[in-house]
């Protein structure tokens, strides 16, 4: 079965780092655009980042400059390095495929605080 497991999650100062990882399964990941997806309590998901079989990426304006997003086919594994943390960034993050999803599941939990 399709599966998708994010992890790496936490709770961070404002200004700090966090990687969040995410293990896919259940199908050929090299054929899908991957992406990272972002929600908080109450709002629309919104779409962080992307990255496509030839490593082409995209952000939200939201994170551009400090997010980056990578991926590792020999692995089937997708990364999403956070930098300059802000509270805003405050999200349960998820990652999926772009153009054929994946049931949503509890993505993780990405906090920033004093």
């Amino acid at each position: 079965q399709v599966q998708l497991v994010e992890s790496g999650g936490g709770l961070v100062q404002p200004g700090g780092s966090l990687r969040l990882s995410c293990a896919a399964s259940g199908f050929v990941f090299s054929n899908y655009v991957m992406s990272w997806y972002r929600q908080t309590p109450g709002k629309e998901r919104e779409l962080v980042a992307t990255i496509d079989a030839e490593d082409i990426t995209w952000y939200a304006d939201s994170v551009k400059g400090r997010f980056s997003i990578s991926r590792d086919n020999t692995k089937n594994m997708v990364y999403l390095q956070m930098d300059s943390l802000r509270p805003e960034d405050t999200a349960v993050y998820d990652c999926n495929r772009r153009n054929y999803l994946v049931s949503w599941g509890q993505g993780t939990q990405v906090t920033v605080s004093s």
